[in-house]
């Protein structure tokens, strides 16, 4: 089990559900067909998870440069959805 350290310290549990969600709709906001959507989100919950397999605690903020760095090499507009989606929530 990993643990995430939210940005004010605090500590959860990995969900992976809500990681491809949020990929999942950074992807819908840019016009992807819901097919196409879940593979690119289904891929990087799958990279990361690989990533993080041995590891007890993550930073929050490693995983959002883990998933903008993927995104940016299969659709910018995307890696730029999810920034910005990161960025509007943290105001």
């Amino acid at each position: 089990m990993t643990f995430v350290v939210k940005r004010k310290g605090k500590k959860e549990v990995f969900d992976e559900k809500k990681l491809y969600a949020s990929i999942f709709a950074a992807c819908q906001e840019c016009g992807m067909e819901n097919e196409k959507a879940e593979h690119v989100a289904d891929r990087i919950v799958h990279e990361l998870e690989s990533h993080l397999k041995d590891r007890q605690e993550v930073n929050s903020t490693e995983i959002f440069g883990f998933v903008i760095e993927k995104l940016a090499r299969i659709n910018e507009a995307v890696a730029f959805m999810y920034q910005t989606h990161r960025e509007l929530i943290k105001a």
